[in-house]
């Protein structure tokens, strides 16, 4: 601002924090580094990086090819551990902020930590993404978007879809009978075997029990497993960490299929009878990472993305995961922090802001005198 007040000016800039930190899940073990130590660097900060420890080799790839790319040593610096780690992190005093992406309770433990110590922290936790599908929905397109976002990535991804939420019995008919064949001719296999494989094995053995045994609960609780995968082995891989394709209908919100993030190849229908039953499902949930509508219907899907409480929305899109000049991040749950992942919040989280207020007296340009001396 010029002029702010008589021979006063005004401006901010943005300066870097210094050294920030970035502790990343298993499942994107390319991508969401790249989210964080990207912008970073960009507004020049220092980044140390913490892999998930189950797949640590890709983010030590990305720094080794940063370097040969010109960046100098130190710049991007990869920490390999488990909580040991992470707790050292967080009580650095060295490092300004810390960005999480992995399940709920640890982003709330390292949320709370990190504030503790006086550190700029943004966490992305959990969710359970709806897809609501109206009575006018072209039946086809919904399905084959269910089928995608439920079991793509075996159903470990932040953005998979694990609850359709049909409206109306006859919908729900229709959607079932729609994804019945389709889930049963997935192929699950090591990635290897070729491009006909839909999915592979999940992370880990631990892994694997938790996802069997949510569908045990959800039999146990009076859902319905339509497609039932728990007899699922693949030959040569009986030891492996395969899990078949579950399809779930008649979930109702108390059932922990419900209420739980099963991360695997799970899917749950929910049956609403109006619309108005179907958002609320979803507005009434704990998580709110993203969400999507399948309808013919404008008005419909402008009501759906003004009302809902979730921060990513798709329509007629199952997975709304933005492009990277938008932001990413969810509400609610999926949360801890006031900015989202990349785009222009990045920079407002890697950069802190300062406010100069400067004033010049007047002075040498009134009065002011040069003597030279005359030259013989």
């Amino acid at each position: 601002t010029d002029s702010a007040g008589p021979g006063i000016d005004m401006y901010s800039m943005r300066q870097a924090l210094g050294v920030c930190g970035g502790i990343t899940p298993f499942n994107f073990p390319a991508m969401i580094p790249m989210w964080m130590f990207a912008p970073a660097i960009a507004c020049g900060n220092a980044f140390i990086l913490k892999p998930s420890e189950r797949d640590p080799s890709v983010p030590m790839m990305l720094a080794e090819l940063m370097e040969e790319a010109g960046l100098p040593k130190g710049v991007l610096q990869v920490v390999n551990g488990d909580k040991v780690a992470v707790d050292a992190m967080l009580e650095n005093p060295t490092i300004q902020s810390i960005g999480f992406v992995g399940s709920t309770p640890i982003a709330e433990y390292i949320y709370g930590k990190g504030c503790a110590n006086g550190k700029r922290v943004q966490c992305f936790g959990g969710a359970k993404n709806h897809m609501i599908v109206m009575p006018d929905a072209d039946m086809d397109l919904a399905a084959d978007a269910l089928v995608g976002a439920g079991y793509g990535a075996a159903g470990e991804r932040c953005m998979a879809i694990s609850v359709a939420v049909p409206v109306g019995d006859e919908t729900a008919d229709r959607l079932i009978e729609k994804l019945v064949p389709r889930i049963e001719r997935l192929q699950v296999g090591p990635y290897t075997a070729g491009d006909e494989i839909d999915y592979g094995p999940v992370v880990t053995s631990t892994a694997k029990e938790n996802i069997l045994g949510l569908v045990e609960s959800g039999v146990n609780q009076g859902a319905k497993l339509v497609v039932d995968g728990r007899g699922f082995s693949l030959q040569g891989y009986e030891d492996g960490f395969f899990v078949g394709p579950h399809l779930f209908d008649n979930v109702t919100p108390d059932m922990d299929i419900y209420k739980k993030e099963i991360f695997g190849p799970v899917l749950s229908t929910v049956r609403a009878g109006s619309y108005e039953e179907a958002i609320q499902l979803a507005m009434d949930h704990e998580y709110g990472n993203g969400t999507a509508i399948f309808t013919r219907d404008g008005d419909t899907a402008r009501d759906f993305a003004a009302r809902i409480n979730i921060g990513m929305v798709g329509i007629n899109v199952p997975i709304p995961v933005p492009l990277a000049y938008h932001t990413f991040g969810g509400w609610k749950k999926s949360v801890f922090g006031d900015l989202n992942q990349h785009g222009p919040d990045a920079f407002r989280f890697y950069t802190r802001i300062k406010t100069v207020t400067s004033r010049w007296p007047s002075g040498i340009k009134e009065g002011g005198e040069f003597n030279f001396k005359p030259m013989d």
